[in-house]
């Protein structure tokens, strides 16, 4: 791995690492490589069921439990972290997501509510609590940054991603309003980053992920975005290269958002054979 030290000297909080596929793992350990030095955290229950000691060890981290939708499990989360770093943070990583819903197989006009709640304080007032209790606590040194994984079923709907996409929506939405108060509070900056379909042990409650996997794959210039793609991107958002980069949420998918159709796709076998049907004659 080629590094260049864009992050020496600066300290991070790292939410949702759980196992090697994870998002968060892949870019603790960019981060890592690149000189930060980091707190893990996630659920007490995800840290018992994956592996993420093994990554505490590989980034020589200290793991900290926090139910990212407890207040005040956040607060005591800061305050170890602000301890054990001498000082407040330079950035943090929410990669916090869940939902019932999902995993129950409930289709988006058949949810249910309690689940649908839980779906948004796991997914995104999550983000909202932890930008809220480090403001107070004054925990995000000035020109810090925070970004949080998102995906492109805030803006378009995906079937069978059911309220995640509501969630991830509410969660950009977060990141646009929090990040104007504090940018002009802090200089905090805060964006959120929408990856290209990626196997991760949360989308394997995902019906269809193996579908949206290939097709965005095939319609989009660049293909799939992979996830130590999505690393670098997280490294050099928190670095001082994108200090006056806020509030965005960034494409990370090969161009797949912003392309209508390709000679690829068109050519693809698949749809070869579906030009046969009765609605592409004359």
């Amino acid at each position: 791995m080629q590094t260049h030290q864009l992050l020496k000297g600066k300290k991070g909080i790292i939410f949702g690492a759980v196992d090697a596929a994870s998002l968060a793992w892949h870019v603790a350990e960019r981060c890592h490589a690149e000189g930060a030095e980091l707190v893990l955290t996630n659920a007490d229950f995800a840290i018992q069921l994956g592996d993420i000691h093994t990554l505490a060890e590989k980034t020589n981290s200290p793991l900290i439990a926090c139910d990212a939708t407890d207040t005040e499990q956040i607060q005591t989360l800061f305050e170890q972290a602000m301890q054990h770093f001498g000082g407040s943070v330079d950035f943090i990583l929410h990669a916090v997501a869940q939902s019932p819903n999902i995993r129950r197989k409930r289709k988006y006009d058949d949810v249910n509510y309690t689940y649908f709640q839980q779906t948004l304080d796991t997914s995104a007032l999550s983000l909202h609590k932890i930008l809220q209790v480090a403001k107070k606590m004054d925990a995000i040194a000035e020109w810090g940054s925070v970004v949080a994984l998102s995906y492109l079923a805030a803006e378009r709907p995906i079937h069978s991603y059911v309220d995640m996409g509501d969630a991830k929506a509410l969660l950009q939405s977060i990141c646009r309003s929090f990040g104007l108060v504090y940018g002009a509070d802090k200089h905090v900056r805060i964006n959120t980053i929408s990856q290209s379909p990626t196997r991760t042990n949360a989308t394997k409650n995902f019906e269809e992920f193996k579908i949206m996997q290939v097709f965005t794959d095939d319609l989009s210039p660049l293909g799939n975005a992979t996830p130590e793609s999505c690393a670098d991107l997280c490294a050099m958002l928190f670095s001082d290269y994108t200090r006056f980069v806020t509030m965005q949420n960034i494409a990370n998918d090969g161009g797949f958002a912003a392309t209508g159709l390709t000679d690829s796709f068109i050519n693809n076998s698949k749809f070869v054979e579906l030009r046969k049907d009765e609605r592409f004659r004359d």
